[in-house]
C-alpha cells in the first residue's frame, strides 16, 4: 500500500506518523510546497515578540528526522499541482527544479491547510509593511522588518486569537498597537459582554480599539503610509499586521469534485473520509462538527488537526479511531489576562433554539490570602435538560484548568447538578473550598430548580418596556453610595426579614449585592417568606456596572 499525504505541517506528519506506527508494509510519501514541516504555527506570535527565543525553535523536526524515525519520506518544496482520482495519480511539481512528475497512491490525504485571508483594499496591492502571520517564512520578515526599521507603530487588523496575540506581542516591543476590527467587539466568537472584558484591558495596556470599523483605503505606493477608515479614522503605521481569519485551501479537492460542507471546508465522515472513498481529508482544509448540535463546525485549531491526522493515520492502515466533533475550546492571552471559552455562547444557544438559563460567577481562582484572583465565569444551561451548553472564563490565573475541567463535563453531557458533584484538587495555593466550577454548578443548578437568575441585559430591557419590579441592595450603605442598579432601594440583608413586610409578595423582585453570594441570600429569604418571583442579579452590581458601561461606550 502506498499512502501519500499533501500537507505537512500539523495534520500531514500526524497522518504519516500514526500511519507508520500501525504498519511497517506501506510506503509513505509527504509532499510539502513550503522550506519547513511540522512547526507551530501558534507559536508564531510568540516568536515574533520575543518570547521564544529562536524561529528554530518552532522547527524542531526536518525531513532527515522524519525519515529516520518513521521511515517516511517528506519532500519539501514539492507542490502537488493535479489530482487524477480515477487513475489514483497525482502531478508534482519540483519548485527547485522546476520538473514535474506523476506519482501513484493507493490512498491519498489532504492536508493542505488554510490561507490567510487577505482582506480589501489590500487584495489590490502589495505593500512592503504589510504582513500575514502563518508561515515560518512570514515569521521572518515580520522579525527582520522590526529590526532593520524601527518600527514604532503598527496597526493590526482583525481582533481574532492572532490579532490579539500579535498585538499583546508588539506592545511588549514597545511599538504602539491600533487594533481595527470589523465586529463591533474583539473575539467576535465570544459574547459581547466577556469580549468587552478584553477590550478594557487591552485599552488599559495602550492599544487603541476601532472596532465596527475597517480600511476603507490606504494611502502610498511602496510602503502603506496610512489607512482610512470606514468610520473616518486616519490610521499612520510603520507596519500593518493582517490578522483576517483563514480560507481551506480546497482547490484540489474542488477540482476533483469532492464534496465541500456547509462551512465551504472539506466535508468528511467521522473516518475522515471524503466523498471519494480513496481520499482522505484532515486539519485546516476540513469542517468539523458540534459535539452539542451535530452541526458543521469550521474551528481551525492546532489541536483539531493534530488529532484529526491520528485519526486518519490509523483508519487508513486498518485501525477503528472515529472522529467524534469538537466544542470550540479555545484559549488565548492578552498580557496578563486569560480568556477560555467553550461550548455555545449564549447568542449561539439562541441561534440553535435553547432556552438558557445564564450565571455569571466571579470567584478568585485561590484563596485570597494566598493572592487569589477574581475570574468571571459565564455560563449556561439548557433549560429543558438541565445540559451544561457552554462557558466562557476571564481572569488572570487558572483559566485554562477551568475551562477545560467545564469541556470535559460539557461533552460527556453533564448537567449543572454534576459540575457540583466532580472531586476536584483542593489546596489553598491552587483553588478555594468551592473551586469555582463547583460553585457554577451550585449557581446554574439552583437557577434551574428553585433560584432564578436575571442577567444584566434582562433586567434593563425589563425596566425599559415598564415593567413592575422591586430591586434590593443588600450591600452596606457606603457601597450603594457608591453605585447602585436604577431604580434599586437599599435594604441590607441584616434589615431584610423585619422590611420586607414593606413590599408587595406578587411583586417580581430582584435582589444583588456587588457579586451574587449575598443576593442569592436575600433571594432565599423572600422565597422562604412567600414572595411569588424573586430573582438573583447574576453577577451582582459589578457585573452590571460593566455591562451598563459596555452598552454606553458602543451605544447599542
Amino acid at each position: 500500500m502506498k499512502i501519500i499525504v499533501i500537507g505537512s505541517v500539523a495534520a500531514g506528519t500526524s497522518v504519516a506518523a500514526k500511519a507508520r506506527r500501525n504498519t511497517e508494509e506501506a510506503e509513505i510519501v509527504v509532499y510539502e510546497q513550503g522550506k519547513e514541516i511540522s512547526y507551530s504555527v501558534c507559536g508564531i506570535p510568540y516568536a515574533i515578540g520575543g518570547e521564544v527565543s529562536s524561529i528554530e525553535e518552532l522547527t524542531p523536526r526536518d525531513t532527515q528526522w522524519f525519515k529516520s524515525r518513521y521511515n517516511v519520506d517528506v519532500k519539501t518544496e514539492h507542490s502537488v499541482v493535479r489530482i487524477d482520482k480515477d487513475n489514483q495519480t497525482v502531478q508534482v511539481r519540483n519548485l527547485k527544479t522546476g520538473e514535474a512528475f506523476l506519482d501513484r497512491y493507493d490512498t491519498l490525504v489532504l492536508a493542505t491547510g488554510a490561507s490567510p485571508i487577505t482582506p480589501h483594499p489590500f487584495d489590490k496591492s502589495t505593500y512592503s509593511n504589510v504582513f500575514q502571520v502563518r508561515t515560518i517564512e512570514n515569521t521572518r520578515h515580520i522579525k527582520d522588518y522590526i529590526q532593520m526599521n524601527q518600527v514604532k507603530s503598527a496597526v493590526v487588523i482583525g481582533a481574532g486569537f492572532i490579532g490579539l496575540e500579535m498585538t499583546e506581542q508588539l506592545t511588549n516591543l514597545g511599538i504602539n498597537v491600533s487594533l481595527v476590527e470589523l465586529a463591533n467587539q474583539v473575539m467576535p466568537s465570544m459574547d459581547a459582554d466577556m469580549a468587552f472584558r478584553v477590550e478594557e484591558h487591552l485599552a488599559e495596556h495602550g492599544a487603541a480599539l476601532y472596532l465596527g470599523d475597517t480600511v476603507a483605503s490606504i494611502q502610498g505606493e511602496q510602503r502603506a503610509e496610512q489607512l482610512l477608515t470606514t468610520k473616518g479614522h486616519t490610521l499612520g503605521a510603520d507596519m500593518v499586521i493582517l490578522a483576517t481569519g483563514v480560507r481551506p485551501n480546497t482547490a484540489l479537492a474542488e477540482e476533483i469534485g469532492i464534496e465541500l460542507g456547509k462551512t465551504k471546508a472539506i466535508k468528511v465522515n467521522t473516518r475522515m473520509q471524503t466523498s471519494v472513498p480513496t481520499i482522505y481529508a484532515v486539519g485546516d482544509v476540513v469542517e468539523s462538527f458540534s459535539l452539542i448540535t451535530g452541526q458543521p463546525l469550521y474551528r481551525p485549531l492546532g489541536s483539531t488537526a493534530n488529532k484529526m491526522g491520528r485519526i486518519a493515520g490509523d483508519v487508513i492502515t486498518g485501525g477503528t479511531l472515529e472522529h467524534r466533533g469538537i466544542l470550540g475550546t479555545g484559549i488565548y492571552r492578552v498580557f496578563d489576562l486569560q480568556i477560555g471559552q467553550t461550548g455555545l455562547t449564549e447568542k449561539e444557544a439562541s441561534h440553535y433554539g435553547y432556552e438558557v438559563e445564564v450565571l455569571y460567577n466571579i470567584k478568585p481562582d485561590h484563596a485570597d490570602y494566598l493572592g487569589g484572583k477574581e475570574m468571571t465565569i459565564k455560563a449556561l444551561a439548557d433549560k429543558a435538560s438541565k445540559r451544561v451548553l457552554g462557558a466562557q472564563i476571564v481572569g488572570q490565573n487558572g483559566v485554562d484548568k477551568r475551562i477545560d475541567v467545564l469541556a470535559t463535563a460539557i461533552s460527556f453531557k453533564a448537567k449543572a447538578e454534576d459540575l457540583f458533584h466532580l472531586d476536584l484538587a483542593y489546596a489553598p495555593p491552587f483553588a478555594t473550598t468551592k473551586d469555582p466550577v463547583l460553585y457554577t454548578g451550585m449557581g446554574l443548578d439552583n437557577a434551574l430548580n428553585s433560584n432564578p437568575l436575571m442577567s444584566p441585559e434582562a433586567l434593563i430591557k425589563r425596566q425599559g418596556k415598564g415593567d413592575s419590579l422591586y430591586i434590593i441592595d443588600t450591600r452596606s450603605k457606603n457601597d450603594y453610595e457608591k453605585s447602585h442598579v436604577k431604580g434599586a432601594v437599599h435594604i441590607p440583608l441584616a434589615d431584610l426579614r423585619k422590611r420586607a413586610n414593606e413590599l408587595d409578595k406578587t411583586i417580581p423582585t430582584v435582589t444583588y449585592c456587588n457579586k451574587g453570594v449575598t443576593g442569592n441570600a436575600a433571594q432565599n429569604i423572600l422565597l422562604n417568606l412567600g414572595f411569588e418571583a424573586v430573582f438573583n442579579l447574576s453577577g451582582g452590581n459589578k457585573n452590571y456596572q460593566l455591562y451598563q458601561q459596555m452598552l454606553h461606550s458602543k451605544k447599542y
